[in-house]
């Protein structure tokens, strides 16, 4: 692994206070073990200078690029268009904020050098948000029935993918990247190492509830078929039940004759029925609209400007 080189990809966003010491750490610990290493930096759309600070560190620093996306196309299309500038043998991804010490790529390496393609930090003890939890766990939940992520197996945004795994994933072609997944699509032998989750020392994260709520349904939307399913296997229920109501209702009519009041009935059946209809339609549409947007070829990031310093 020593003979090897080391492709660190950082997403940044709104980190200008604290991303020139991420860079400088992650530099001291490859040149203290002694290893090639290269940092892509991707700024995806800050609002503050963190594109002044990141591209002055590529214009000083040969093994540093720094690119500025157009907009914030978010977390997972920054890594992707890391993965694609990456021209590691092995390829580290991890945060912009210190909440994984650099130090702790160590771990992954040793793991990796057991014979894993893929290696994720399990975190000691998680410093998030209680909503922030909660989305993930609804997400582990998602990524166990959908991409078939062994039990046990715990995801993270601090981990380090053989080049095999990252070639898949760059070849992967969709609008809506979700790096967690498509890595253990890929990946043959995904393991988990314990490292450490420090505090937030800057600024607070800027994944909310919409967010992770957008992620559920990139999830479900791109990668899985459930809620088609879901929808249809309710459907049978209602229509069955439909089936079941209407020759009670007969059977009534025939035996006891007709009766003009029932319009309160009539209303509740009408206003569900007509609502599933909707929900349905809804549903399906959803799916129009990413298989349009995956037919036109549209690409789920574009770069503004690229400051390598081998160029």
């Amino acid at each position: 692994m020593r003979t090897m080189k080391y492709s660190v990809v950082i997403p940044v966003y709104n980190s200008e206070q604290i991303v020139a010491e991420t860079v400088s750490r992650t530099c001291a610990f490859f040149e203290s073990q002694n290893l090639d290493f290269e940092i892509i930096l991707v700024n995806d759309g800050s609002a503050d200078q963190s594109w002044r600070v990141i591209s002055k560190l590529a214009h000083t620093d040969s093994r540093i690029k720094a690119i500025n996306l157009l907009r914030n196309y978010g977390q997972h299309a920054a890594n992707l268009c890391g993965f694609r500038h990456a021209s590691g043998d092995w390829l580290v991804t991890m945060d912009d904020d210190l909440q994984n010490p650099p130090e702790e790529i160590a771990h992954l390496i040793a793991k990796a050098t057991e014979g894993y393609d893929l290696v994720l930090g399990k975190f000691r003890s998680k410093m998030h948000a209680s909503h922030r939890r909660m989305g993930s766990r609804i997400v582990n939940w998602l990524n166990g029935r959908i991409f078939k992520k062994p039990k046990g197996l715990v995801l993270s945004n601090f981990r380090i993918l053989h080049k095999d795994v990252v070639k898949r994933v760059c070849e992967y072609q969709s609008p809506f990247p979700y790096i967690p997944g498509l890595a253990l699509m890929f990946s043959v032998s995904p393991a988990n190492v314990e490292v450490e989750h420090l505090p937030r020392r800057v600024g607070k994260s800027s994944y909310n509830m919409l967010r992770i709520a957008r992620l559920v349904a990139t999830i479900l939307f791109n990668y899985s078929s459930f809620p088609l399913r879901l929808v249809m296997g309710i459907g049978l229920v209602v229509s069955l039940a439909s089936f079941v109501m209407g020759i009670g209702y007969l059977v009534k009519g025939m035996l006891h004759g007709s009766q003009v009041p029932g319009w309160t009935t009539l209303v509740v059946l009408l206003a569900f029925f007509n609502g599933m209809l909707m929900l349905m339609v809804g549903i399906l549409g959803e799916y129009m609209v990413r298989l349009l947007t995956q037919a036109s070829g549209s690409t789920p990031y574009q770069v503004k400007e690229l400051v390598d310093g081998d160029r």
